[in-house]
């Protein structure tokens, strides 16, 4: 279906990203129900596991516990309908819900950087300025930086989302399995608006954001280096998994631009294991990482675990 469905004024857009799926549907269909199964239940277990222990009612697993939320709505938006692509003779998407779901994984992705950012702050606070942290990182300042977080990357994505959604098409394929930036190379001509836009978005969601973070962590270095071993011991039991999360999210962002936005040329296959790994690693990386890494999560999540094995 490479053409507008006139009826119901409906335009379907057709994904041509899966490789062989009419041998291999049922393979792909159980390995991804597997892994969307795995996310939703290794990331709600620690995220019940903060909200249900008083102890952990602290800032930074407030904020582990949004980023949690933030694995969870990430793959609820890409999971189902790949499912159901996996099984459907064709694979097709409504432009509107191909807009909507483009929204949805870069507001997501966007809020991903800002909830690291502040996990960052409130780290340096921590570590750097322990006497003024519970005057700094109050209530009212967390509720502001997580409302910011997701807050701040839609109303970017809004002026994107309206001029797409009303631009002509002249191509009605998407080269991969779900609807990113690869939406752009179906428009017959791209606004300069958008452009701007796709670029402005980029420096303030993802590269500020990073280059904040990379600052933050190297004073917190400086800092816990010049000081004695309990401050070093504490800055890396709690900066470590937070790090490696960042990196785990930028590999996967530059991912995307290369495979998405530049269309640099892969073979299909190559291009398909690029893609997967864009909706596999991270939302199952967040709570591996933290369930281990971060010791009072790690306690309660043993202790769960332990139980279940008794009863």
């Amino acid at each position: 279906m490479d053409q507008m469905n006139v009826e119901f004024n409906v335009t379907y857009l057709r994904f041509i990203g899966h490789v062989e799926l009419y041998k291999f549907r049922f393979l792909y269909f159980l390995i991804m129900f597997i892994v969307y199964v795995l996310i939703l239940c290794s990331n709600s277990i620690i995220l019940c596991i903060i909200w249900v222990h008083k102890s952990l009612h602290e800032p930074m697993y407030i904020f582990i516990a949004a980023l949690l939320l933030n694995s969870i709505l990430f793959s609820i938006n890409i999971y189902p309908k790949l499912l159901i692509d996996f099984l459907s003779d064709k694979q097709v998407i409504t432009h509107s819900h191909c807009v909507f779901q483009f929204f949805a994984y870069y507001s997501l992705g966007g809020s991903e950087f800002l909830l690291l950012s502040s996990m960052a702050y409130d780290r340096y606070v921590s570590i750097c300025k322990p006497l003024q942290y519970p005057n700094i990182m109050r209530k009212t300042t967390v509720s502001v930086l997580l409302l910011l977080a997701w807050l701040v990357p839609a109303l970017q994505l809004m002026l994107p989302v309206l001029i797409s959604n009303d631009l002509p098409l002249c191509r009605f394929t998407l080269t991969g399995i779900f609807c990113n930036n690869s939406i752009y190379n179906l428009f017959c001509v791209i606004p300069r608006t958008l452009s701007i836009s796709g670029v402005f978005n980029l420096l303030t969601m993802v590269l500020l954001p990073m280059l904040f973070i990379l600052f933050t962590y190297t004073r917190i270095l400086i800092i816990s280096y010049q000081s004695g071993r309990d401050v070093r011991k504490k800055a890396a039991q709690t900066c470590l998994p937070h790090l490696l999360v960042l990196m785990s999210i930028s590999c996967l962002s530059y991912y995307d631009i290369i495979i998405a936005r530049l269309q640099v040329s892969f073979s299909s296959t190559a291009r398909l294991i690029m893609t997967l790994q864009l909706i596999i690693y991270h939302p199952l990386f967040n709570p591996i990482i933290y369930g281990i890494k971060m010791k009072e999560i790690s306690k309660h999540l043993k202790k769960l675990l332990c139980e279940g094995k008794l009863t």
